[in-house]
């Protein structure tokens, strides 16, 4: 069976917390327990500033093993307003990645 993965165009997230928001309610996490946390990473310069949103998945996510079982999508995936979350096969997703700038492949084992 091919390892499955999360791939997340972090250049696209708006930093919504959609994705926990959905994480928290499938799995009943308490508060202060996440299986994907939102980061904001603030870059300023001289003359600019850039924030970056980047979904971060904890030592707490198991992709949604229930869901995907059944061929549904991780709860964060399903729920990403951006759009910006893939699920699927890593080398299907790593194909993906290689056009893209801003992304992270979280593969758990």
């Amino acid at each position: 069976m091919a390892r499955h993965g999360l791939l997340i165009d972090y250049e696209y997230c708006t930093g919504c917390h959609t994705c926990e928001v959905a994480c928290k309610q499938e799995h009943n996490y308490p508060v202060g327990k996440w299986g994907i946390k939102v980061n904001e990473i603030v870059l300023e310069t001289f003359d600019k500033i850039t924030i970056d949103y980047i979904p971060f998945p904890t030592d707490l996510c198991n992709l949604c093993v229930q869901r995907t079982k059944e061929g549904i999508p991780p709860a964060c995936v399903k729920h990403c307003q951006a759009g910006c979350m893939m699920y699927g096969p890593v080398k299907e997703l790593v194909k993906t990645m290689e056009k893209k700038p801003k992304t992270v492949l979280f593969a758990p084992r």
